[in-house]
């Protein structure tokens, strides 16, 4: 947008400069509406903003060809600025629904990516005492709008620190990755994405989706990770209808952030 804004800018800089002074040279002395210099830098604003009062028009065929030249910008800069604006203002306004705002949370629950079986732990978080009631963020670029209006939302990929950041995601104290199947290599990016988080939050207790829960790519990754099995999880919610993860944390105990 800050490009856009400044070629509009120059564009209108190049015709306020050049358009006055033409229509000055051809329009002063014979146009007796012309009596200073003054007089066509109103006809510049008044004909490139396509308003007309007509008290100051040309009567040469420069004068012309500089009018319709300051029109047609006019009408390109004008309308294409009003563009910016409005959409900027849509951006300010709706920046938690659009996922573009800072998260302010802590000892939040944060969630990397939005799928099926993401969509399934926010349906029984409250079901764990220790996840229960803390705020919840979405980080994810799967959705272009927040899926949920009771948690936070941020639009990305999460393997992004930019987006881990926007997430506030150093002050969490539980964050769940879950595999994106977009890619060949599920794993490789989920661990990926665990490693970029671990940097960013060595003491918050990772749970991590994995087709392959031996991989040996784990042994790499320190502090508190637990793996969840792709099959597992999807047996959970084929047989009970819900996200059953009591087996990797039976109590609220269990639950309780480990540092490192």
């Amino acid at each position: 947008m800050p490009r856009q804004v400044r070629f509009i800018a120059l564009l209108l800089t190049v015709t306020f400069v050049g358009a006055p002074w033409v229509f000055w040279a051809y329009e002063h002395g014979i146009n007796p509406s012309v009596k200073s210099y003054g007089d066509a830098i109103w006809w510049w604003f008044v004909s490139s903003t396509t308003v007309g009062y007509g008290d100051v028009a040309p009567v040469t065929s420069m004068g012309r060809a500089a009018g319709v030249v300051t029109i047609l910008v006019g009408i390109y800069c004008y309308t294409n600025f009003i563009a910016l604006t409005a959409d900027s203002l849509h951006g300010l306004t709706n920046r938690h629904r659009l996922g573009t705002a800072q998260v302010e949370a802590t000892h939040h629950i944060v969630i990397c990516e939005y799928t099926a079986f993401a969509d399934e732990l926010l349906q029984v978080l409250d079901r764990h005492p220790a996840l229960a009631g803390r705020e919840t963020v979405l980080v994810t670029d799967l959705v272009q709008v927040q899926p949920y209006p009771q948690y936070h939302f941020v639009r990305g990929v999460p393997i992004s620190p930019f987006a881990l950041k926007k997430a506030n995601i150093a002050a969490a104290d539980f964050i769940f990755v879950f595999a994106n199947v977009r890619f060949q290599d599920a794993d490789l990016k989920s661990l990926h994405t665990v490693s970029r988080i671990r940097q960013l939050n060595p003491h918050a207790r990772i749970f991590v989706e994995l087709a392959n829960p031996q991989s040996d790519l784990l042994a790499h990754l320190g502090g508190s990770l637990t793996v969840l099995s792709s099959r597992d999880l999807l047996e959970s919610v084929l047989k009970h209808k819900a996200l059953d993860l009591s087996a990797h944390f039976p109590t609220a105990a269990s639950l309780t952030p480990q540092a490192t």
